[in-house]
């Protein structure tokens, strides 16, 4: 049986990652699975989503799994072991793999989907209701 990889570095994800483009986000070194992370448009009204995309093709929904484990989001995937047939070439890897990411203070998973090959982890980070408190003023004697 093949180990599963962990990248050595998880990538952190919350809503000041900054501009990816820039370098200022740690990038994972092993790139399986491809993901994308994208910010979904939301208004003041709505709590602020992301959406985590990884390319898992070759996969079922019984072959993955998505935890959450002391802030940190762990996506793995293990192939059951299957006839193998005689490939004249093969394109599609078939490896396990684990991809971890740190989940920023007050993220929590909403949602996970499988579909087309394409794993997309929705995660929301609820609207902290402003409070208002007053504080009693004492004289000094």
């Amino acid at each position: 049986m093949r180990s599963t990889k962990t990248s050595a570095r998880p990538l952190l994800i919350g809503f000041g990652m900054g501009d990816p483009v820039s370098g200022r986000v740690n990038r994972p070194s092993d790139g399986y699975p491809p993901f994308n992370i994208e910010r979904l448009r939301s208004d003041e009204t709505v709590a602020e989503r992301l959406r985590i995309t990884l390319a898992v093709a070759g996969f079922g929904e019984d072959e993955l799994e998505v935890l959450v484990e002391a802030e940190q989001l762990v996506i793995r995937g293990r192939q059951a072991e299957r006839d193998e047939p005689n490939y004249l070439f093969r394109g599609i890897a078939a490896r396990q793999f684990q991809r971890v990411f740190l989940l920023e203070s007050g993220m929590d998973v909403l949602s996970a989907t499988l579909r087309h090959g394409l794993l997309s982890i929705d995660l929301v980070r609820p609207q902290s209701a402003e409070v208002v408190r007053k504080i009693n003023i004492s004289a000094a004697q």
